[in-house]
């Protein structure tokens, strides 16, 4: 029993497994340049709005680490953090993200979490979603009218909610993230122009909340007068109440 608690492991674990090489490299140096349109299906951004995000974080603090052990280059943890958010299921999970990558399993956990600390600086979020300027409002109020109506030009932006589903229920108070649709989930709130830029959004609700009680969480709700002028209103489905 001493022998066994020593060496914790009965098999060896020196087998090397075979894999085929990383789809990766060929997305980021070939795809992304010759087939724009495959590149975006792949990692949900046009090659455009991906070298943007890099751009933004690349010296972030997170990417620097005081070891003989470099980290890989960021528009490769990016890459890897925007398959994993594409996909579902057993596809976005660490063993198929890591084969389709070349790295290793905990890399894509460790990758995907530096991704996400410098996504989420108060400073990125406040550069990369903010209200529309004068001009960006009067534009998406001209696009409005001369798709509807003048009497309704005001209405320069639209709300409505997302369910981002579960793998399982959570741990936790499980039954409150299952929601309408017989999932597990979480309910975000997202205030888009109508060019679909995103001005506004509002998360941490689970799926069971309502998206009249997860609109209160957004800026443009707290800070309606702010905001919003005049006879201006906000596009939104049966969901939401009239205020």
């Amino acid at each position: 029993l001493q022998d066994i608690f020593a060496r914790r492991y009965d098999a060896p674990r020196n087998v090397q497994l075979l894999h085929p090489p990383a789809q990766l490299p060929h997305v980021l140096s070939v795809t992304k340049i010759k087939y724009p349109d495959h590149f975006r299906q792949i990692l949900r951004v046009t090659p455009y709005t991906f070298d943007r995000i890099t751009a933004k974080i690349c010296t972030d603090p997170v990417f620097v680490n005081h070891s003989h052990c470099e980290q890989h280059p960021v528009n490769v943890q990016l890459a890897v953090t925007l398959y994993r958010f594409g996909h579902s299921g057993n596809a976005a999970g660490q063993s198929a993200v890591a084969r389709w990558a070349g790295v290793g399993h905990g890399t894509v956990s460790l990758m995907t979490r530096r991704v996400m600390t410098a996504i989420l600086r108060p400073d990125f979020m406040a550069e990369a979603v903010r209200f529309p300027t004068a001009e960006e409002k009067e534009a998406a109020k001209s696009w409005v009218e001369a798709r509807s109506c003048k009497a309704w030009r005001g209405a320069w932006c639209l709300v409505d909610g997302t369910l981002i589903p579960l793998y399982d229920h959570p741990h936790w108070y499980g039954e409150s993230y299952f929601d309408r649709k017989c999932n597990y989930s979480l309910n975000i709130q997202v205030v888009s122009l109508p060019n679909l830029c995103i001005v506004d959004f509002s998360y941490g609700h689970t799926g069971s909340t309502h998206n009249s009680s997860a609109w209160d969480g957004t800026q443009l709700k707290r800070d309606h007068d702010k905001y919003m002028e005049g006879d201006e209103f906000v596009w939104a489905d049966s969901a939401y109440p009239v205020c």
